[in-house]
């Protein structure tokens, strides 16, 4: 197998030694958030200040965009020169449809390989419509992904061929609900994902509750190391959520946001649960006792020190109150009364299914209706708020002293870095529609559209 010349060094989080040291090339950004603890801040300096992808104006410092597929939920990721995006193939009658990871060259947008997994018989478990909606994990030489079939795969990344494959609907007795979306986390030998196992999408019954929610898992060989199927017969309809990991007062801690909209922390390598958290705590029950919403947990832990941060929401669910919470990590057992910082919710936050940016003292995240919050971490109060007049399914990226957040209308919008409300730019949308989150790497600026996947770079003047 090829060598890549690539250096690499050793990203360590804060208190973080030895065998839980994860490789990372420099400048990548091999990952959901770029780094285990999820933060959506990158230390890239010098990005574009403008543009265009084309469409109704002239091309602008772009420097390529690769064809996808028509539906593109997941967001790319960069590492060793290859950029590798989820997405799904879907011919011009209509019939061929499959799920689809895509490895492009990161010098030119050259297609490199592509990994195809036939979708599900039955539509409830893998929606006819999209394909891939994991957002990958580059490892060394090694990159993990769920697919469309609820398989957590490995493949080689110089050519994608495969390491080994974990078929968690025919081995674990999972079954999804419309979609596997869970991002994969790895953290020294180990690869940390939610299963998705959820309700039948027609009759909204659990058909094995006691199957995994929670899997680690050996990621050279693919061997099962831990499971845990907390959430069971409480699960609402599905499980989207991806794991984030931190080490808080020299314990390292991965979180699994869970499908009853409980967030469980556990010990990495052996699977004792630490603490458990009632992210739905401030709901009212209806009057037939089930919960007030379907919320649950489809954006990612945030650890920051000793806080977790974390919204709810659900896709597709209708707008509603929502919340975002901080938590101390620091707390065991069930900490639901006591382990709350802060939370933002009512009328003032909306439900989100968006990871947030803690930069500086202070934490950026969106609802799904379109606004853009600016929050102090310590104490919790709403310094600004915006609204973009449009949903908004990805994430804000705090880079280059700014705040990017990326529309469904393809727009993003620009705003200074700080506690002070300043909107720098707002650049016009993209050719097409988009859900995604903006990733920037080694200077460039990716931005995902349903079906074209943009490389931006150049114009750094403000």
């Amino acid at each position: 197998m090829p060598r890549f010349s690539v250096k690499f060094t050793l990203f360590l989080l804060p208190g973080l030694l030895g065998p839980f040291a994860l490789p990372v090339r420099g400048g990548d950004w091999p990952m959901l958030g770029g780094r285990p603890d999820r933060n959506m801040v990158s230390p890239e300096r010098g990005l574009p200040a403008e543009w265009s992808a084309g469409g109704r104006t002239p091309a602008k410092n772009l420097k390529w965009k690769a064809e996808l597929g028509d539906v593109t939920y997941g967001a790319p990721v960069i590492s060793g020169g290859r950029v590798l995006i989820g997405t799904n193939h879907h011919d011009a009658a209509g019939e061929d449809k499959r799920g689809v990871l895509r490895c492009f060259s990161v010098a030119d947008g050259r297609l490199l390989w592509k990994a195809e997994h036939a979708k599900l018989a039955d539509a409830g478990e893998d929606d006819s419509t999209i394909g891939i909606c994991s957002t990958p994990c580059v490892a060394g030489e090694q990159v993990y992904y769920v697919s469309n079939r609820a398989e957590l795969v490995c493949r080689q990344l110089a050519d994608g061929a495969v390491v080994w494959s974990l078929d968690m609907r025919e081995t674990l007795g999972v079954q999804t609900n419309q979609a596997s979306a869970s991002s994969p986390l790895v953290v020294g030998d180990l690869v940390y994902v939610v299963t998705g196992n959820g309700t039948n999408a027609r009759t909204g019954k659990i058909k094995n509750p006691r199957a995994p929610s929670f899997l680690a898992v050996d990621r050279r060989t693919g061997r099962v190391v831990w499971q845990d199927s907390s959430p069971g017969e409480k699960i609402l309809t599905g499980q989207w959520g991806s794991p984030g990991y931190g080490v808080v007062d020299g314990q390292p801690q991965v979180a699994f946001p869970g499908g009853d909209g409980w967030l469980y922390a556990f010990e990495p390598h052996t699977g004792k649960l630490l603490w458990k958290f009632n992210c739905k705590a401030h709901e009212k029950p209806s009057a037939n006792g089930e919960p007030e919403t379907t919320f649950n947990l489809v954006a990612a832990p945030v650890y920051a020190g000793h806080r977790v941060l974390i919204a709810i929401g659900e896709p597709e669910a209708g707008s509603g109150p929502g919340a975002l919470r901080c938590l101390d990590a620091r707390q065991r057992g069930d900490v639901t009364r006591t382990a709350e910082l802060w939370r933002i919710g009512g009328d003032d936050f909306n439900d989100s299914i968006s990871t947030v940016a803690v930069h500086e003292g202070l934490v950026f995240a969106t609802d799904t209706p379109g606004f853009v919050n600016c929050v102090d971490l310590a104490s919790g109060r709403r310094l600004w708020v915006h609204d973009v007049k449009s949903n908004i399914w990805g994430s804000p990226l705090v880079a280059d002293g700014r705040v990017w957040v990326q529309t469904a209308d393809g727009d993003v919008f620009l705003f200074a870095a700080a506690g002070e409300k300043k909107l720098l730019a707002k650049i016009p949308g993209l050719p097409d529609s988009a859900h995604g989150t903006p990733v920037v790497a080694h200077g460039v600026l990716y931005l995902t559209g349903q079906r074209h996947l943009y490389a931006i770079a150049g114009g750094t003047a403000r």
